[in-house]
């Protein structure tokens, strides 16, 4: 006489589908929390950054605000040194001549010395440059010798 399968073997499992099963869960639950720790992550750095930019807005606005402040003090002085000068030649066109030729001057050489030291060459990465090159002629030195 034949009979079905005994029901305790359905209730247990094969060893080695059991330890696949706990591999397979293992890995699931590590997928779920690397996915919730890559989450929480995002949001610090989001919320990090909002922060920072935040700040450099600030920054930006006080440095704008002390700008505009120097600009100011600086034509005060400039009035200031043209009527002092104006004592001095006895003539007040005279001394705005003067102190604008001399402002004018520097800012010519300024501006010269500005678009030299912005100039697309002075950007070039020359010492990068220069050491990709001798890293390639010495990785094929050693290629070929």
């Amino acid at each position: 006489m034949t009979q079905g399968p005994d029901p305790r073997q359905d209730s247990r499992q094969d060893p080695r589908q059991a330890g696949a099963t706990s591999i397979q869960s293992l890995i699931g639950d590590a997928l779920r929390e690397t996915n919730d720790l890559a989450r929480k992550e995002i949001a610090l750095f989001r919320a990090e950054m909002a922060g920072n930019v935040r700040q450099l807005v600030v920054g930006l606005a006080c440095m704008v605000g002390s700008a505009v402040f120097a600009v100011v003090a600086l034509l005060i002085l400039i009035g200031a040194f043209v009527k002092w000068l104006a004592t001095i030649v006895g003539s007040e066109w005279l001394s705005a001549l003067i102190v604008g030729g001399v402002l004018l001057v520097i800012a010519v050489g300024m501006a010269l010395w500005a678009r030299s030291v912005l100039s697309l060459s002075t950007l070039a990465p020359t010492r990068t440059t220069r050491q990709v090159r001798q890293d390639a002629q010495a990785l094929s030195e050693r290629v070929s010798g």
